[in-house]
């Protein structure tokens, strides 16, 4: 899958709306197992984007040593900007550059998460053994991944892409309906690698308000593939745009007081063995 170009102002227009799974995920994580050195956990978020959810983290544990990782240039900088630097009690935010499909853990961690990042990484559950390896006893594994490339917004724009105007540029390169797998290929994976794990899933409807929201919505995550394939051609990039835009009025219309947005996540926690 080709890298897009990420906009972390474009992302962070809904962010809102967006950093409430990761809220959810996190008031779900048991507390940090004991470690060396005392009060100074190992934290690493996967796909960290702008830091705004990475943040949290170093609320809910000040005295961490917490690293966002991700592989966008553009994201770190907003990341490292807003928020790299000491916390409160005595820990340290920082912000690093990695590329899931291959980061491989240098030292031991209490805590590894991911939010809204693995749908974009083929072949991630085979990466969960090396993650939960690297993981103290008790230590967590958590992730939140959009759930939904059956809706309308993902649907719409591959059945676009595939058509005879777009095909040559747009076929076949968006985020297909496997990347992510079922909850129960989640928790039996996870729990084969000697996890206590818990998986479930939660539909947000989110009410989103302005002209074409849902639209707004998408430029910032799912639809960044094809606008980085027709980055080089504003007048096709803005044809395309037009022609999805006029097909989510018809599947997202508008009421009175907003526009909804059904958005189906699912999570898992697992927690290592003794």
């Amino acid at each position: 899958m080709t890298n897009p170009h990420w906009d972390p102002d474009q992302y962070l227009r809904h962010a809102h709306h967006r950093a409430r799974p990761f809220t959810d995920l996190l008031a779900r994580l048991p507390a940090l197992p004991g470690q060396p050195p005392p009060g100074r956990p190992r934290i690493a978020d996967l796909g960290c984007g702008p830091g705004n959810v990475t943040a949290l983290l170093a609320e809910r544990w000040p005295t961490a040593h917490i690293t966002g990782y991700d592989n966008s240039p553009e994201m770190l900088d907003k990341a490292r900007t807003d928020h790299e630097g000491p916390t409160t009690g005595g820990g340290r935010l920082d912000f690093s550059h990695a590329d899931v499909r291959t980061w491989t853990p240098g030292e031991p961690y209490e805590l590894i998460v991911s939010n809204a990042t693995l749908q974009w990484v083929p072949g991630h559950a085979d990466r969960f053994a090396d993650w939960i390896a690297a993981l103290r006893p008790k230590g967590t594994f958590a992730f939140q991944v959009p759930d939904n490339t059956d809706a309308p917004l993902h649907a719409l724009m591959r059945e676009l892409a595939a058509t005879p105007r777009w095909k040559d540029r747009l076929g076949g390169m968006l985020r297909r309906t496997d990347s992510v797998h079922t909850p129960g290929s989640y928790l039996d994976r996870l729990a084969r690698l000697g996890c206590a794990t818990d998986v479930w899933q939660t539909t947000y409807f989110h009410v989103l308000a302005g002209p074409d929201p849902v639209l707004d919505w998408v430029k910032g995550t799912g639809l960044r593939l094809a606008l980085t394939a027709l980055a080089d051609d504003p007048e096709a990039r803005d044809a395309f745009l037009a022609e999805y835009r006029d097909l989510l009025r018809q599947a997202y219309p508008s009421a009175g007081y907003g526009t909804v947005l059904p958005f189906r996540r699912l999570f898992a926690v697992a927690v290592k063995g003794a």
